[in-house]
């Protein structure tokens, strides 16, 4: 039966879920693996627990600056994020019923649509932003 509710816990059942998906899949796996490695997934998971905890149920747990740690992934495409939402809508939906599987699909999509335009679209704005905000300007 779908979660009727976002909460800690459902949020971190699907992140797990999400990322079991994201490292078996041929072309985000690799990335997420060069990335990540093999002993930082734990710290990872703990990090985007915190991130979707703060996006959707405003808690702040949050503390870091996606924008300077995705310049620094390696091997990062733009239509990698295409397939990044797809797999996220759909773990979304598989969990959720469809108001909170809705909700999940349209905050991952402004996630997206915020790195894709520091990264791909205006770069070198993102690198002074990025510099900025982990400085504590």
């Amino acid at each position: 039966m779908p979660f009727q509710s976002v909460t800690e816990e459902t949020i971190q059942r699907l992140v797990d879920a999400f990322y079991e998906k994201v490292r078996r899949d041929p072309v985000l796996g690799p990335v997420f693996e060069t990335a990540i490695g093999t002993d930082g997934w734990p710290a990872h998971l703990d990090k985007m627990y915190a991130f979707w905890s703060s996006l959707m149920l405003t808690t702040g747990r949050y503390k870091g600056n996606p924008m300077a740690v995705h310049m620094a992934v390696p091997g990062i495409a733009e239509p990698m994020f295409e397939r990044w939402l797809a797999l996220f809508g759909e773990t979304a939906g598989e969990l959720f019923t469809e108001p909170g599987a809705a909700l999940f699909r349209l905050k991952a999509g402004r996630v997206a649509e915020s790195l894709k335009l520091g990264l791909f679209y205006r770069p070198a704005a993102a690198r002074e932003l990025a510099i900025l905000r982990s400085a504590g300007k």
